[in-house]
């Protein structure tokens, strides 16, 4: 019996799941590491944690197995951290991670100095100050000595296949979240490599996420318990490797995620950007591209009004009082921008915002206008991808929020889309393992891979008459932020 590594290198725990050719997961394990906030906004963390965390986890994850029928390893992981090595393949500083704010002048200097339509125009990006090209001009102001040494860029799960297999890899879904890859040619851009005073030779080879870069080497293979001719995938960035272990692959695939933070992710054959790149283009591990919303709070609305608000632990009691005949009759409305917002308004000044109350409103209207404004802000996304004539007529959904069935059809309505709920979600390292699966052969592609082990447990369907509804609804919604703009611009230089 062929066995499957799937690796999730994440920002608090790398989670180490062991995975049959059938899909079957037959064991999985989670290392913690510690993150380091050195100043605020500042995020960083020390690449030999994960080294140490990967290579005690992958033994212990194969206790009671065969190590020697182990035969591929792939790992999705934390996007846009920079990891930079000497020419001995040292680490020369903690790696600067997407969640860090401290390039917030060299963003400012890409997107409005360089420009974005540039930008847009070598990257299919605008600068964020998650990105990595920021941190690179960070380095090279702030810390010259260390930026003088630079033999090799990485992202996070490269240094761990650099572990592995002694191989400087990164996959085309990944290096898209650096804004140094022309994502539409699938290689470097020079000219950002210029503007960020790099060479190709400092960044790694870029491979398809289902590739093989290498196998594992023999004394890795002796400290794991595994066999020398174990092959390491690519991989791929942790979102791109989520929608891959959720089936989210070819033309007009759509996964939401609805978690801390949000994602809508679609998934397409050909290359598309949209002319205010309100979403991301990035290439993704199938082999074609996708375009991705961030929301950044999506469930965390919820939870705010429940833990914050009505002080409250029971949020099904919350939204038990939402009855059938009140949906899409709600006046109230909520923008759910409480830490900002990414996409697609792109807007760190934007706010939370209840509107439309009266005497009369009650706390299930306000439980109600959040799990609605979730799903409106969640469509503004979608619509953007509808708008480059990409036909979004079901989706996957995940995440933690994605366990309430009442939200669920708020959704499907809202979208006008069929909802498809998975037998088995498990994230970034579920499709690490089903990459690794193509890289052995297991599986001629991606999809194949998806068709065999990603199953559909339920569907929740839209109703005419409730779209018809909520579409008058999303119409009123979509003026509210418009609306607020300047009054959130002026608050903010309060």
């Amino acid at each position: 019996m062929k066995l499957y590594i799937g690796v999730d290198l994440g920002t608090s725990a790398v989670k180490l799941l062991l995975m049959d050719a059938e899909g079957q997961i037959k064991n999985v394990v989670s290392k913690e590491y510690p993150l380091e906030f050195p100043q605020p906004g500042w995020s960083q963390q020390n690449p030999e944690d994960w080294r140490k965390a990967v290579m005690e986890g992958i033994p212990e994850l194969l206790r009671g197995f065969d190590g020697a029928d182990v035969a591929g390893i792939g790992c999705g992981g934390q996007m846009h951290g920079l990891v930079v090595l000497d020419s001995d393949d040292n680490v020369i500083r903690p790696a600067i991670l997407w969640n860090d704010g401290r390039t917030a002048r060299q963003v400012d200097y890409l997107n409005n100095v360089i420009g974005k339509e540039k930008l847009s125009a070598l990257t299919a990006n605008i600068a964020f100050a998650g990105f990595t090209a920021p941190k690179i001009l960070w380095m090279k102001e702030a810390e010259p000595e260390n930026y003088a040494k630079i033999a090799k860029i990485m992202l996070p799960k490269d240094y761990v296949n650099y572990i592995l297999t002694g191989v400087h890899a990164c996959d085309y879904s990944d290096a898209s979240g650096m804004l140094l890859l022309d994502v539409e040619h699938k290689c470097w851009s020079k000219e950002m490599l210029d503007i960020c005073g790099v060479s190709e030779n400092q960044m790694p080879k870029l491979f398809e996420s289902f590739q093989c870069i290498g196998t594992v080497k023999p004394e890795i293979a002796k400290a794991l318990g595994i066999g020398e001719n174990v092959k390491v995938a690519a991989g791929a960035g942790d979102n791109a490797a989520a929608a891959i272990g959720t089936g989210v692959v070819g033309e007009g695939g759509c996964n939401i995620s609805l978690g801390t933070s949000g994602t809508v992710f679609i998934s397409s054959k050909s290359f598309g950007v949209d002319k205010n790149n309100a979403l991301h283009a990035f290439a993704h591990a199938d082999g074609g591209y996708h375009l991705m919303g961030c929301m950044l709070s999506a469930a965390s609305c919820n939870k705010w009004l429940m833990d914050e608000i009505f002080q409250t632990s029971d949020y099904a009691a919350e939204q038990a009082p939402i009855t059938e005949d009140k949906l899409g009759e709600n006046h109230v409305y909520f923008l759910p921008y409480l830490m900002g917002e990414r996409s697609p308004i792109n807007d760190t000044n934007a706010r939370g915002t209840f509107i439309g109350m009266t005497m009369d409103t009650t706390r299930s209207d306000l439980t109600q206008a959040v799990l609605e404004g979730v799903a409106y802000a969640i469509r503004d996304s979608v619509e953007v991808a509808r708008s480059l004539g990409i036909e979004i007529s079901s989706s996957k959904i995940c995440g933690g929020g994605a366990k309430s069935p009442l939200w669920k059809k708020m959704i499907a309505n809202i979208l006008n889309a069929d909802l498809l709920c998975l037998e088995s979600e498990q994230g970034p390292g579920m499709g690490g393992a089903m990459l690794a699966m193509v890289a052995c052969g297991e599986y001629e592609t991606v999809q194949a891979a998806c068709d065999k082990i990603v199953h559909v447990a339920s569907t929740v369907k839209p109703e005419p008459a409730l779209v018809a509804k909520y579409e008058k609804r999303y119409q009123q919604f979509k003026k509210i932020y418009p609306a607020c703009k300047q009054l959130f611009a002026d608050f903010a230089k309060e």
